[in-house]
């Protein structure tokens, strides 16, 4: 988890007891709020679901609908890194980030709105950030908030643009096409052969993590989100790297 915490405040107490209290209740605070602004990224790195041999193949699901579309692809501002798009091709249909990216968002918008929360809006240039982790993560084989070079995700960010100043992120790691073990445990393994159900897969790895269901759901210390984006990269081998990042502007 890469969450920056304020320096525990040591006084000591005489006369003044409840004075010296108020003091650094207020100082807490104020660290508290100096770390959101610079930095939350909410999440652990989320162990992947094990890879499964010599499991049998369950009957041919049926394609993916068509995703509501979540927003702007092609906004002003991009990650120079981003790969735009990727697929990969099961016995059901291509299976294309584009499209789970919408899947996702979609969802996970979703399981905010059953909570009684608003839909969070698509951002662009936050989705092209996310998806240039993605591929980072693909190309360079790991699976962390924080990349080799020491970079986290409001790094990452702020090298694009500078509008959000809490920025948090979700990343989920599986495969296409390879029965995988099931979200959450327990029952029969899942093999993803579509878009849509690779999508819901992602998103039932969040929702069955606690840090990762608090940033979806803006829960804990987690500030109210004003927008997001998903980055998906789905590798030749069928690995599929997927980041979901927030935004709280300024």
């Amino acid at each position: 988890m890469d969450r920056r915490r304020p320096a525990t405040v040591r006084v000591s107490t005489g006369t003044d007891e409840s004075r010296d209290r108020a003091l650094v209740r207020g100082l807490v605070n104020f660290l508290v709020a100096v770390a959101l602004v610079c930095s939350l990224a909410l999440g652990t790195a989320l162990f992947a679901p094990q890879l499964l041999a010599g499991v049998g193949v369950d009957d041919a699901p049926t394609p993916s609908s068509d995703p509501p579309p979540a927003g702007e692809r092609d906004p002003a501002t991009t990650d120079p890194d981003d790969p735009g798009n990727s697929s990969y091709e099961t016995d059901v249909e291509v299976v294309r980030s584009p499209t789970v990216e919408d899947f996702v968002h979609a969802e996970v918008n979703e399981r905010r709105t059953e909570r009684g929360l608003d839909p969070i809006g698509w951002d662009g240039t936050v989705a092209s950030v996310a998806r240039a982790h993605s591929h980072d993560m693909a190309q360079r084989d790991y699976f962390a908030h924080r990349n080799p070079d020491g970079e986290g995700p409001y790094d990452r960010f702020q090298g694009v643009d500078d509008y959000c100043h809490a920025y948090g992120e979700n990343i989920a790691m599986t495969w296409v096409d390879r029965p995988v073990e099931r979200p959450g445990g327990g029952g029969d393994p899942v093999r993803y052969r579509t878009g849509e159900a690779l999508a819901t897969g992602l998103v039932n790895q969040w929702m069955n993590s606690t840090e990762h269901r608090q940033a979806i759901l803006e829960e804990g210390e987690t500030p109210a989100w004003d927008r997001a984006g998903v980055g998906v990269y789905i590798a030749e081998d069928g690995s599929v790297y997927a980041a979901q990042n927030f935004c709280r502007e300024w």
